[in-house]
């Protein structure tokens, strides 16, 4: 919009004047906007599935594990184990599930092992915080059947 082309008006008053839009550009604006949130929904919709944990099914491979685990003594977990060449922590819980930890520096590892309580370490620094994989599922008792 170019200010010639307004009414004659005082300074203060153009200053002040809100400019008139014609009403293409307003409805291509709007459409825009619509456009732009129908990509943003579907863009998140593709990267939920993608990002997403894949589904289990009988045909998955599972993860074979060749980190040796020590037992340690803890109400809750009940072996580590840790590559320093991968920089992957593996704990067995109590319940028999086992999980595989990326990413876990040594000095993590350490702290983890001369902890007090190692399952209180793991929750507060580790649980959460790392990205995570399940090698094992928990072992499901068998009185509850």
């Amino acid at each position: 919009m170019i200010w010639r082309d307004l009414p004659a008006r005082s300074w203060s008053e153009r200053k002040f004047a809100r400019p008139q839009v014609e009403p293409k550009l307003k409805q291509s604006t709007i459409m825009g906007r619509i456009c732009f949130i129908v990509f943003v929904g579907i863009l998140a919709a593709v990267a939920s599935t993608h990002c997403a944990d894949p589904p289990e099914s009988k045909h998955s491979q599972p993860i074979v594990s060749r980190i040796p685990r020590q037992p340690i003594d803890s109400t809750a977990i009940a072996k580590v184990g840790y590559s320093k060449r991968r920089h992957i922590l593996e704990i067995e819980f109590a319940n028999g599930a086992v999980y595989r930890y990326l990413d876990i520096s040594p000095s993590v590892y350490h702290d983890l092992m001369s902890a007090e309580s190692r399952a209180q370490f793991y929750d507060f620094n580790i649980k959460g915080k790392y990205s995570s994989v399940r090698v094992r599922p928990r072992i499901k008792d068998k009185s509850t059947n």
